[in-house]
């Protein structure tokens, strides 16, 4: 397998991509035989594009260039239409639905993806690949012992004790609509107590050392497993889907049909449980991503059995 060449951008760099210009030193990393990737600033976005690029120098003669420290999707999309990269390897469907395109939110995951699929072809001719198989998606999360006082399994179940409870927020999620904290009440027809604006890092910390009773966090972080969490179902489909799958530009396929034979063999081979494990390594234990990719590429034969 060809050495994988990373490149690590600073703010800087993403400032430039948001502004529309392209992004310095790659038109030399990005060449007839490199392919460009961005990934993110997040360890699941770095693991998701490690495997691509994995799965791409495995299959094919091509080498790779993964462009992480992007930190927003609309940077990451911006670096796809400039011509900076050819795959964007962490995409989730319900942010670009809404945040992309500029559509509204759709609670079924099944609508959710054709959207996005026919109009990533229709205005950027982009192919959205199929899911990796997880959902990142919100999720309000509890210690056990929380879990085991309140008898608490679904979100449903906090309305007989909401007026307890303290909850500790995504900042932003208190204000969006949508899908945030007004439209949340109305869902489920209850409020906190108390709700603390945070950073979406620290609220697990918050809640394993009992400073909230309860917290709002994503479905896939490695923290749920650290702290041994419960994750409450959202049995009103409240939040939307965000299912994680890449997108290649359909030139890029034209020139090399193999590329998305190698990338769809990824498709539905990570659950929910499977992305946290894979998080954890990397947050926890603290191995690079682009270890705990290599790793799980090995381990799974490069799913070599899959057509």
């Amino acid at each position: 397998m060809k050495r994988k060449l990373q490149t690590v951008l600073l703010a800087l760099v993403s400032l430039l991509t948001l502004a529309g210009c392209s992004l310095p030193g790659l038109a030399s990393a990005s060449s007839d035989q490199t392919i460009a990737i961005t990934g993110g600033i997040t360890s699941e976005s770095q693991i998701l594009a490690s495997l691509v690029a994995g799965m791409i120098e495995h299959y094919t003669d091509y080498d790779t260039t993964i462009i992480n420290n992007l930190a927003t999707t609309t940077i990451n999309h911006q670096a796809m239409m400039n011509g900076d990269a050819e795959i964007s390897a962490a995409r989730y469907t319900g942010t670009d639905l809404t945040t992309t395109l500029g559509l509204d939110p759709v609670k079924d995951p099944k609508e959710a993806f054709k959207i996005v699929e026919k109009e990533f072809e229709n205005r950027y001719q982009q192919t959205y690949m199929p899911s990796y198989g997880f959902d990142n998606t919100y999720v309000f999360l509890v210690r056990k012992d929380t879990a085991e006082k309140y008898q608490l399994k679904t979100v449903s179940d906090l309305q007989k004790h909401a007026g307890e409870l303290v909850a500790g927020v995504d900042t932003a999620w208190i204000t969006r609509e949508g899908d945030g904290y007004e439209g949340f009440q109305e869902e489920y027809g209850f409020s906190f107590s108390r709700i603390l604006p945070m950073q979406i890092g620290l609220v697990y910390d918050a809640v394993s050392a009992g400073k909230m009773d309860i917290v709002l966090g994503y479905s896939t972080d490695g923290r749920i497993a650290s702290y041994d969490l419960v994750m409450l179902e959202d049995d009103r489909h409240f939040f939307p889907p965000y299912d994680a799958a890449p997108i290649i530009d359909d030139q890029l396929i034209a020139k090399e049909p193999k590329l998305k034979e190698a990338i769809a063999k990824l498709a539905g081979t990570i659950d929910t449980k499977e992305m946290q494990r894979l998080n954890y390594q990397a947050d926890n234990n603290l191995v690079e991503p682009s270890v705990v990719a290599q790793e799980f590429l090995s381990n799974h034969n490069y799913f070599e059995e899959r057509k």
